[in-house]
């Protein structure tokens, strides 16, 4: 019986995760959420919430964990896709843009969280730091390189990235492709930076 019930416990805890994810859009941040809209959309009773998380903030946490380990999960599926041939900035672009275009809601929580003050926020900023810790070792790994270059570089890398990501969120299908493009042009010219650095 405990088995069932701890099954339960986790599927509510699971709609109510979807359910603030389903709630942000281009106009509502997390931050303006509130606990009622995000029990009314899961289909619990609001003090019901409380049974699964603290408060709002725990609830943040866990969807930033969530949205931060989505997106490194799908950088390493970029990088055995690279191990089969191709560009490693192409195909990482590539895989980027895929996770705005079918996640945007978990790509506009990190961003716009990363930048907070809350502790949401603060993990988001650290989520970020560890996609370009792992984007760092691939490089020292890749190239060679010094730790300090290669995160000088993977850092440079993860901000062009980004801001490209958050530029993309309000983009027609044309204007990404463009922007996609110009992206890899510059991650190129960074790469190629890192490899003189003097």
């Amino acid at each position: 019986m405990a088995g069932v019930r701890a099954i339960q416990k986790e599927k509510t805890r699971r709609a109510l995760v979807d359910a603030a994810f389903n709630q942000l859009n281009a106009e509502k941040s997390f931050s303006s959420l509130s606990l009622r809209e995000v029990a009314r959309e899961a289909n619990i009773a609001a003090t019901s919430f409380y049974r699964h998380f603290k408060d709002m903030d725990e609830l943040g946490l866990v969807m930033v964990d969530e949205a931060g380990m989505t997106l490194r999960q799908l950088m390493r599926q970029a990088r055995k896709r690279i191990e089969k041939g191709g560009s490693v900035i192409a195909i990482s672009v590539e895989t980027f843009f895929e996770f705005i275009n079918n996640s945007p809601n978990v790509f506009r929580l990190l961003l716009r969280e990363s930048s907070g003050t809350s502790q949401a926020f603060r993990t988001a900023a650290r989520e970020i730091k560890h996609f370009a810790d792992e984007l760092a070792e691939y490089i020292s790994n890749k190239h060679g390189y010094s730790q300090y270059i290669a995160y000088v570089q993977a850092e440079g890398m993860v901000t062009l990235v980004f801001t490209a990501g958050a530029n993309a969120l309000d983009m027609n299908p044309k204007e990404r492709e463009q922007l996609k493009e110009r992206l890899i042009l510059q991650l190129r010219m960074l790469a190629r930076g890192a490899a003189h650095p003097h």
